[in-house]
């Protein structure tokens, strides 16, 4: 059943559809992607909504309640662009398309082996008939697996200089979330993407699950002193909660609070900290061009600095072995 903002962003999208997108399909030959067109606009006009959404929630609690005042926010800038890159272009598009299309040879790999495609309903039966439940197993699933990659790109030298790209910023604001490396972004984008795979979750819904998750990890990055309390700090990650997985004496491979949505996954796996604390953010060990660059520069920096520290850390094994080996007689 459509609500009327539903009917609103299905007008919206259909009229771009029609004017914009499908012209563009006709002219380079490539109308056989004419039936997902209008699901890809639709898709990108929710983005722009979200997007809406966290900037009117977050700006005014930023303005109200900042944990810190900045005399210049040029550094926010770059964080900026990465923001409406993922959220309202690249991010939709790309996971709806490349899912939709993995998804249905998957499906029918499986299907033609005489095997029922993967879903989460078929696992857990009651979820039958309970689309909001569903939704929230679906999230729950994909945060925990989220966890693990977070944690895992704390504790490997290579992945975490790439990661410290986002720990970088000593400005950290709510546009803070979608400041990563291209690469590290497609080890997560491919990390999802298996596990959606998995739970067999509908491809219009796996961009609409991302836009939610990063509605909740938008607002844990705002420049806010604010926590949901001892009850809702365990129930859903706040600020508070999650700064102190920016902060910079947690920065590096041995970290904490690597939750983006639920907490659950800390207190489980002990990494949780519920400190009353506000700390400094960045990383001190990051390069200047990561930390006050423009985009390419911050890429560029990224790059350079894992190279150096795979490097650092194929050096230091290759002393440890020689070390290791016995004197001759």
């Amino acid at each position: 059943m459509f609500t009327p903002l539903d009917r609103i962003f299905s007008i919206i999208a259909g009229w771009i559809d029609q004017n914009a997108i499908l012209p563009i399909l006709y002219h380079f030959g490539w109308m056989e992607w004419e039936e997902l067109s209008f699901d890809w606009m639709l898709i990108c006009v929710y983005g722009v909504f979200a997007l809406l959404v966290t900037y009117a929630i977050c700006w005014p609690l930023e303005a109200l309640r900042p944990i810190e005042r900045w005399s210049s926010r040029k550094a926010v800038l770059p964080d900026i662009f990465y923001t409406v890159l993922a959220r309202v272009g690249v991010l939709p598009i790309v996971s709806f398309l490349v899912f939709y299309q993995v998804q249905v040879w998957v499906n029918g790999f499986v299907v033609d082996h005489g095997y029922i495609p993967p879903m989460l309903e078929t696992l857990i039966p009651p979820l039958l008939g309970h689309p909001v439940l569903t939704f929230l197993a679906y999230a729950l699933i994909l945060d925990c697996s989220d966890y693990w990659r977070h944690r895992l790109s704390h504790s490997f030298r290579g992945w975490y200089a790439l990661h410290a790209l986002h720990h970088a910023q000593r400005q950290m604001s709510f546009w803070s979330d979608d400041r990563n490396h291209l690469l590290d972004d497609l080890i997560g984008a491919l990390w999802f993407g298996v596990v959606a795979l998995a739970i067999g979750i509908p491809p219009l819904q796996f961009p609409l699950l991302l836009m939610f998750m990063r509605f909740v990890e938008s607002l844990s990055h705002a420049n806010v002193r604010l926590s949901f309390g001892w009850l809702g700090d365990r129930l859903l990650v706040s600020p508070r909660f999650h700064r102190i997985h920016h902060g910079l004496l947690a920065a590096g491979r041995v970290s904490c609070n690597y939750g983006a949505v639920f907490p659950i996954w800390d207190m489980i796996f002990g990494t949780a900290d519920f400190s009353d604390a506000w700390p400094a953010t960045g990383d001190r060990n990051a390069p200047e061009a990561m930390v006050s660059g423009g985009y390419l520069a911050q890429q560029w920096g990224g790059l350079t600095h894992a190279w150096g520290q795979m490097r650092a850390g194929h050096a230091k094994r290759k002393a440890a072995r020689r070390q290791a080996r016995p004197l001759s007689s």
